[in-house]
């Protein structure tokens, strides 16, 4: 076996379409190992550390980060196998004096509005590490208020084995980044045509590196579509700037067309939640015979009390006009995959087949 042999037919998550198998080589999950070990070197120590693994093993996330670079250190992993129950989860937490923690928005914020996690004993911890979706600013924030530990949004993708940026662990981290590339890696903003725009300009997000897939399994098509020469095109929209922090700002996919102006949900979802009495939320596109598109968010409530007049007048006060969404439907939860994404895709078919129902 050589490092170019294949080690995983790693699935992607499919939240943007049909799920397809990125072939990981042995040299692209040894070099993200290595990255990784590198990049937390500064704080972690050989069989010391106590990482909590809270989501799946089978998601590349926490099969490269919490398994196999933890166990390259000799850390002792716990694993917790229902995070959706917190109150056994925090239960869980009180017992180790655990060190690093890892995790997606959704479980951070999860944990954050349960009263019995700010009582824990958070002195043992010296890295949280937040992927697979974006860290919303709020989250990030209050995470630091309550653990006195900097939430680092790090990001990657299946096809990155997975991590291609994180932010620095050494308290220079800058919230609402996916901070710089990690060691052997390149990050370019580029345009349509794959040429780098300008910094502080948007473009798609291309990464090249040796953690890079070799590409999609029996699916040449799909791979050519997704390779620019040695570069992988992520899907995801973002902005570099002069110290080389990359911001997402969405997918490419799910940017939401108003009168030809560019909305992405990211944005309406950070200032819905940063509304106190909004635990999650999800903006999506409705197809409009006007504007091409309005948003509509899908919002789970904190405060029971909150009315949909209440959280209009807070998206009005922070967003431009072509942003406010035309219409907030209130649930119980927003659909998920295993690892917590919320589904956004989910929510656009509901409501084009809401729309096709009142107008049939």
């Amino acid at each position: 076996i050589t490092l170019d042999d294949p080690a995983f037919l790693q699935y992607t998550g499919g939240t943007t379409g049909v799920s397809k198998g990125a072939e990981l080589s042995h040299g692209n999950i040894v070099a993200n190992m290595q990255q990784i070990s590198a990049w937390m070197k500064p704080k972690l120590r050989e069989k010391e550390e106590i990482v909590i693994t809270a989501l799946p093993l089978y998601h590349i996330f926490a099969l490269t980060v919490n398994c196999l670079a933890m166990l390259k250190i000799g850390a002792h992993n716990v694993l917790i196998t229902n995070p959706r129950d917190m109150k056994a989860f925090i239960g869980d937490l009180a017992k180790k004096r655990f060190t690093v923690i890892t995790g997606v928005n959704t479980l951070f914020n999860g944990l954050l509005n349960q009263e019995a996690f700010s009582k824990l004993d958070f002195s043992g911890l010296k890295i949280a590490v937040g992927g697979g979706m974006a860290v919303q600013k709020a989250t990030a924030e209050k995470w630091k208020s309550v653990t006195g530990v900097p939430l680092a949004e790090g990001y990657g993708l299946t096809e990155t084995a997975p991590v291609a940026t994180c932010n620095p662990i050494d308290g220079t981290e800058r919230i609402g980044t996916i901070g710089m590339p990690l060691p052997n890696t390149e990050v370019m903003i580029a345009d349509d045509a794959g040429n780098p725009v300008a910094l502080g300009e948007r473009g798609e997000i291309l990464i090249k590196g040796p953690q890079v897939m070799r590409g999609y399994w029996n699916r040449p098509e799909e791979t050519a579509l997704v390779m620019h020469g040695d570069w992988f095109k992520s899907g995801d929209i973002g902005v570099m700037d002069a110290d080389g922090y990359t911001k997402i700002v969405d997918r490419k996919k799910e940017m939401i067309l108003v009168s030809g102006f560019n909305v992405y949900p990211n944005e309406i979802e950070e200032v819905a939640v940063a509304h106190p009495g909004v635990l999650e939320a999800a903006a999506v596109g409705r197809p409009n015979e006007k504007s091409g598109e309005v948003v509509v968010l899908y919002a789970v409530r904190k405060d029971p009390n909150l009315t949909e007049k209440d959280l209009l007048a807070h998206l009005k006060e922070n967003l431009t006009a072509y942003k406010v969404p035309r219409e907030i439907i209130f649930r119980n939860d927003l659909p998920k995959t295993n690892v917590g994404h919320i589904l956004r895709r989910e929510l656009s078919v509901w409501v084009v087949r809401m729309r096709c129902c009142r107008f049939c």
